[in-house]
């Protein structure tokens, strides 16, 4: 660990979290240890690694050297100490949750969050008897107001999806310490390449796999890094291995080969985002734009401050109303019509249509969407070709 600390990240993406122990026929690439169950020299050896004096496996649902391996480099990339791989991005997100509340408890949320993680948090929590506050914690005051005895965790995407407004990692946990509470980000849209929360004071930080950390469009997968390793060793043994929410080795294999290059991406992604960004802003037809990159955006400055970079997502209004909105992500020919992100190729979706179609219809604004937003995933095509695509559908209305 101390030698991958050293290590820059590009370097770290490709090295880092590595066992002292050779690859098997001196293999450059990690193999896909493809099995269900271990097996055991006799049965001391069976004692040793069920109390944990040893760290051999005994069934892929709670360790697996191919996972491990992802885990690790997960933890060495967010500069965290101990990782839980998860076969979903909600996997990660419910299970981390479950496993900071109880009945009675209550979690403050960001009002702006993906829709899945909000039906978690206002329909599927309260069943157990855990409550819910959804305020706007861009405004610090709002969230000191909401806390009370009761509140254990204060969970949030940052930047928002698909708002993109920017939380103050750093403040949010000074706050949330002081009131012995824990602190979950969501770090999918910004990867461990452009924001490290838990160096700012988080205490989990959540990633859907799926997304730019795979970064091809062929894995479903979750992950959930933090400092504390005596939590993680829970995570990993009372919710994941219980809930049964295990990460296949394959797809661990798919995401260490996505880290390789997960910088390289990233930075063309961000280099496409902002062009076209600057595009959009211009367009006579778009009313609004929203990218943290943009120094008019409320959001600019404290994402400079606690990123490295601003990403690749932007979300846009158009001028006029729903149908035209439809018409724009209906008639694009390079961008795909799509619910995710973080892939090769430009994903484009109408939000309330789709991704957040939980949220309801009457009270969008109240949290921070509206019916005509477009979010678009900027890919690694030539930007030229993604502004001709748009500019010809943006002709149309």
């Amino acid at each position: 660990m101390d030698k991958d600390k050293r290590l820059r990240f590009d370097t770290m993406s490709i090295h880092g979290g590595k066992e002292d122990e050779k690859n098997p026929k001196n293999a450059l690439n990690p193999p896909i240890f493809q099995t269900s169950t271990f097996v055991f020299n006799d049965t001391e050896h069976v004692k040793k690694v069920f109390s944990f004096e040893s760290s051999d496996y005994v069934y892929t649902r709670g360790n697996n050297p191919t996972l491990r391996l992802f885990e690790n480099r997960m933890s060495v990339l967010e500069e965290g100490k101990a990782g839980v791989a998860f076969a979903s991005g909600m996997a990660a997100i419910s299970s981390v949750l479950f496993s900071l509340l109880k009945p009675g408890d209550n979690v403050i949320i960001n009002k702006t969050l993906y829709g899945s993680s909000y039906n978690v948090a206002t329909q599927l929590l309260p069943k157990y008897e855990v409550n819910y506050k959804a305020v706007n914690l861009c405004k610090l005051k709002e969230l000191e107001q909401a806390i009370d005895e009761n509140t254990k965790v204060i969970y949030f995407e940052t930047p928002a999806n698909p708002s993109l407004s920017i939380i103050d990692i750093e403040h949010i946990s000074k706050i949330a310490k002081a009131c012995n509470i824990k602190v979950v980000v969501d770090n999918t849209f910004a990867t461990p390449y452009f924001q490290r929360p838990l160096v700012l004071g988080a205490d989990v930080v959540v990633h859907s796999a799926t997304k730019y950390i795979s970064g091809h469009g062929d894995v479903v997968a979750g992950v959930a890094v933090s400092k504390d390793e005596e939590y993680i060793h829970k995570l990993k043994f009372d919710y994941m291995c219980e809930f049964g929410g295990v990460m296949s080795p394959f797809n661990g294999w798919l995401l260490l080969r996505g880290l390789k290059t997960l910088g390289v991406r990233m930075r063309e992604h961000e280099r496409n985002a902002i062009k076209l960004a600057h595009y959009l802003l211009e367009h006579k037809k778009v009313r609004q734009v929203y990218y943290p990159g943009l120094e008019g955006f409320d959001g600019y400055d404290i994402a400079k401050k606690q990123m490295d970079g601003f990403g690749a997502i932007i979300s846009f209004e158009v001028e006029g109303r729903l149908s035209d909105a439809k018409k724009v992500v209906n008639n694009v020919k390079l961008a795909q019509l799509a619910v995710s992100l973080g892939d090769c190729e430009t994903l484009i979706e109408l939000p309330a249509a789709m991704t957040h179609l939980g949220y309801p219809r009457d009270k969008l604004a109240e949290f921070g969407l509206t019916e005509s937003m477009i979010r678009i995933s900027v890919g690694l095509e030539n930007i030229e070709d993604i502004i001709e695509d748009l500019d010809n559908a943006l002709s149309l209305i």
